[in-house]
């Protein structure tokens, strides 16, 4: 391997600031074991000073065994005009018990004058006497130049004076910010270059993407000198995020060679970038490794030219991040696609079997009605089962009874639903509420088959999508319904076609408790027809 990359995952702090983003104390415990299991070096679990939710969180992390990181603890310099010993926010830092601490300081001159208000001195002397004073109680300290590359280009020499003050109080770390994210990468390389050539202690650089530049950034302060890198895991944070650390992580390793995380260790990135996603209850559609979309294939010539020789459109293998090849089936799709997705049920059937050509007549005729297999890869796998008498389904939904009802007083609308579902010639009569029609269905279904199925237990809703798909019908168009469902370990979609979008919902909802049933079994194949 080559150089040697430090990894401080921000998410549990600088991620809390992102927009609709709020862990509890348990989600964040979870995210701590998930990034530690990833390997990151140090995990800068919150801000002792600022609430108790991150108190209660340092408290309950003493606990945690952990197998490679490191927990820090953020806060600032001590206030303008008091001592370090008097400073409420740096004893709570000390509080947190942790091993190493992260502090902030001002680097930029304007902002010393007008955020501050106080002297350049002065801000200096908050500076090296609050690292002094924990680096004095034992603590290794990291020090964020705040706005330091806007610093950089107000008052260079400022700027490189708060970082030597900072060395010279015991810093182990100084930690370059572009904490207004407006830098662009030969900005970073030349200031970061400057600063390495300066200091004689290890740099960071923390970048955030206000230009789109963030991860950019952290490559270029990287290959200019900086051994730390800073960043939230998915990049959530303030305004338009902080720097993707599972995407800084996959280029400069995956690119550049450096040791940042063990090969074992590399193929988690998928896995614990999804798991914490899920946690943060957002999407990562379209995004750089990890994604479903990051090894998708549409094009029936690119499917082809990638089952041909993988490199022609993947520039890495996506099992090395431990993600997957997705092809996506769609009228553009021939028998190139089609064929590695039948294999996964039928190993035994070639491209040029009669099987095939079934399978792709079945899928172009539903596409034909409506349905769109590129963003359904769940349903997809169950049509593909039901024309090669590989399915057999885990239940039958006898009867469903719904109705929705306005109070006239309140005008509260609520919906039930009745449903009557057959397992194996039992049957099982249910209903339920709901905040909708569709909300009802899917609590009904649910509560009647976990009489069965303790395992849909495990699942839940995280996306519902209705799409019109002739306009100009009106009140009488046909709907597509996407659903997306989790288990906590994965998530799939289905589809479902109808003039009726409480139709269209059923078989959504009922396809994506099937594909939960059908992973639950052992076997995945089928031969002759069966499952094994």
């Amino acid at each position: 391997m080559g150089k040697r990359i430090y990894t401080l995952d921000s998410t549990l702090r600088d991620g809390m600031q992102s927009e609709k983003i709020s862990f509890s104390v348990a989600d964040k415990i979870k995210i701590v074991k998930y990034l530690d299991e990833l390997g990151v070096d140090y995990i800068e679990a919150g801000n002792p000073g600022s609430n108790v939710k991150d108190r209660e969180l340092f408290r309950a992390a003493r606990n945690i065994s952990m197998k490679h990181a490191q927990l820090v603890a953020f806060g600032s310099t001590c206030k303008v005009n008091t001592c370090p010993q008097e400073d409420e926010n740096l004893n709570q830092l000390l509080e947190a018990e942790t091993q190493t601490v992260v502090i902030f300081g001002k680097a930029s001159a304007l902002h010393v004058s007008d955020v501050l208000n106080t002297t350049l001195e002065e801000n200096l002397r908050l500076i090296q006497e609050s690292i002094a004073y924990l680096v004095q109680k034992g603590k290794r300290v990291f020090f964020d130049a705040e706005h330091f590359f806007d610093g950089y280009k107000e008052n260079s020499d400022y700027a490189l004076q708060v970082l030597l003050t900072a060395q010279e109080a015991g810093a182990e770390t100084i930690v370059l910010c572009d904490t207004s994210g407006g830098c662009f990468p030969n900005e970073i390389a030349d200031f970061t270059r400057t600063v390495t050539e300066t200091l004689s202690v290890s740099v960071g650089i923390h970048t955030h993407n206000d230009a789109g530049m963030a991860v950019a950034n952290t490559v270029m302060g990287v290959l200019s000198g900086a051994n730390h890198i800073q960043g939230t895991l998915n990049g959530i944070g303030e305004r338009c995020g902080n720097a993707n650390l599972s995407t800084c992580i996959a280029n400069l390793q995956l690119k550049y060679g450096c040791d940042i995380l063990s090969e074992e260790n590399m193929k988690k990135l998928t896995p614990v970038s999804r798991a914490v996603a899920e946690i943060s209850n957002i999407s990562i559609s379209g995004m750089p490794y990890v994604s479903k979309g990051a090894f998708s294939h549409k094009s029936g010539m690119h499917i082809d030219a990638v089952l041909k020789n993988s490199k022609t459109f993947e520039h890495i293998a996506p099992e090395v991040v431990g993600n997957a090849r997705n092809f996506l089936i769609s009228e553009m799709a021939g028998k190139s696609a089609i064929i590695s997705e039948i294999q996964k049920i039928r190993p035994d059937i070639e491209k040029n079997a009669p099987e095939t050509a079934q399978v792709l007549k079945h899928l172009k005729d539903l596409e034909y009605k409506g349905y769109q297999f590129e963003g359904a890869g769940a349903s997809l796998e169950l049509a593909i089962r039901k024309v090669l008498n590989c399915y057999q389904p885990h239940f039958e939904l006898m009867k469903l009874n719904l109705v929705t009802e306005q109070e006239t007083q309140s005008k509260r609308v609520t919906s039930s639903a009745l449903i009557k579902v057959n397992v194996n010639g039992r049957e099982e009569i249910t209903a339920a509420e709901g905040n909708g029609p569709v909300n009802a269905l899917d609590t009904a279904l649910r509560k009647a088959l976990n009489v069965f199925y303790p395992v849909i237990d495990e699942t839940h809703l995280t996306d519902y999508k209705v799409r019109v798909l002739d306009s100009k019908a009106a009140t009488g168009a046909t709907v597509r319904v996407l659903i997306e469902t989790t288990d906590g370990a994965d998530s799939w979609t289905t589809i479902g076609v109808s003039t009726d979008v409480i139709e269209a919902s059923k078989i959504a909802l009922t396809d994506a408790v099937e594909y939960k049933l059908l992973k639950s079994n052992k076997g995945r194949f089928c031969e002759e027809g069966k499952e094994r």
